[in-house]
C-alpha cells in the first residue's frame, strides 16, 4: 500500500485512493483518504501539517484519562479533546460553505459538516483500536462506538451528544419527515468508501447548485478513483463531460456507465445520449 506524501503530489495521492479502492475491509485509513481527497481541491498545498495534526489528535486521545475506560469514558475523551482542546465545531452559521466538506480546509477552520468532523472522530477513536463506524443515518453524519455488546452513538456536530433513542427519532423527523419513523436501517453501520463518497458528494452538489461545472467534475473524478465500480459516477462524469463539451470524455464515461449498469430506464437514456454525442463527431 503506498503512503499518502507529505508534499503536494496529485499523481500519488490519486495512486493511494485508487488502492484503497481494491480494499476489501469496509475499513479504512478514513483520516488520511479525506485528506487525499481534500489535496485535489488545494493545488501545491502540502499535506505533512494535516497529517501530523490527525496524529495529534490520535496521540491525544490515548493520553486522555478516559481512554482506558468505558463508552461513556472515550466519549468524553474524543470530545475533551477534538471539541475542546482542538476547538471543532460544527458550521451551523455557514452549513453550506464548500470549506466545510474539505478536511484540510476544515483543519485549518476548526469546523465543518457533520461527516468531516465525523471522520476526525472515527480517526481518533481507532488510532486507540477502538470499534468505531459510521451509520447511514439520513441527512446527518453520526457514529457509533461499540465495546462487546454495549452501543453509544455520539452527534459530533452537535457538541458531540450521546444520542438516545428519543433523539434520534426527533433528529429522524426533522431530516426526513413527520411521517418516517426510526427503523434499524438508521442505525445500521456503513463502510468507509461510503463516508468518504459522503463527504465528496456535498462538495459536487453545492458545486453543481453553483453552476461550477468544471470543479464539480474534478470531484466526480476523485470519487471514481475511489469507487471506480460504482455505475452512477460514471454517469454522472458522462453527462457533466458533455455538458461542458468534453465530447470523447463523455462518451468514455457514458459507454462504462452502460457497461457497468444494469438494464433500465437510466441506461437506455444514457444510450440515447451517447449516440447523440457520436454524432456530432461525424
Amino acid at each position: 500500500m503506498s503512503e499518502l506524501p507529505d508534499a503536494f503530489d496529485p499523481e500519488q495521492c490519486a495512486r493511494y485512493l485508487r488502492e484503497l479502492a481494491v480494499q476489501r475491509s469496509p475499513i479504512l485509513p478514513i483520516g488520511e483518504a479525506a485528506l487525499a481527497l481534500a489535496s485535489f481541491e488545494r493545488p501545491r498545498v502540502g499535506l505533512a501539517r494535516y497529517r501530523q495534526h490527525l496524529a495529534a489528535l490520535g496521540r491525544d486521545v490515548g493520553r486522555h484519562a478516559g481512554a482506558g475506560g468505558d463508552l461513556a469514558a472515550r466519549t468524553q475523551a474524543l470530545n475533551e479533546v477534538v471539541l475542546l482542546k482542538y476547538g471543532y465545531s460544527g458550521d451551523e452559521l455557514s452549513y453550506d460553505d464548500l470549506q466545510n466538506a474539505n478536511l484540510m480546509r476544515v483543519v485549518a477552520r476548526r469546523k465543518g459538516l457533520p461527516v468531516a468532523l465525523g471522520i476526525l472522530y472515527l480517526h481518533a477513536a481507532r488510532v486507540q483500536g477502538w470499534d468505531a463506524v459510521g451509520l447511514g443515518f439520513p441527512g446527518h453524519f453520526l457514529i457509533r462506538l461499540a465495546e462487546g455488546a454495549e452501543r453509544l452513538i455520539l452527534d459530533p456536530f452537535h457538541g458531540g451528544r450521546v444520542c438516545d433513542a428519543a433523539s434520534l427519532r426527533e433528529l429522524l423527523k426533522v431530516m426526513a419527515g413527520q411521517e418516517v419513523e426510526l427503523s434499524p436501517e438508521h442505525y445500521a453501520p456503513v463502510a468507509d468508501r461510503d463516508v468518504l463518497l459522503r463527504l465528496q458528494n456535498n462538495l459536487k452538489s453545492r458545486l453543481l447548485q453553483a453552476d461550477q461545472h468544471e470543479r464539480a467534475l474534478r470531484v466526480v473524478e476523485t470519487m471514481l478513483m475511489l469507487a471506480p465500480d460504482l455505475p452512477e459516477l460514471w454517469q454522472e462524469a458522462g453527462l457533466i463531460n458533455a455538458r461542458l463539451g468534453n465530447i470523447r470524455a463523455a462518451m468514455n464515461s457514458l459507454e462504462e456507465f452502460i457497461t457497468r449498469a444494469p438494464d433500465g430506464a437510466a441506461r437506455h437514456q444514457a444510450a440515447t445520449v451517447l449516440q447523440q454525442l457520436r454524432a456530432k463527431l461525424n
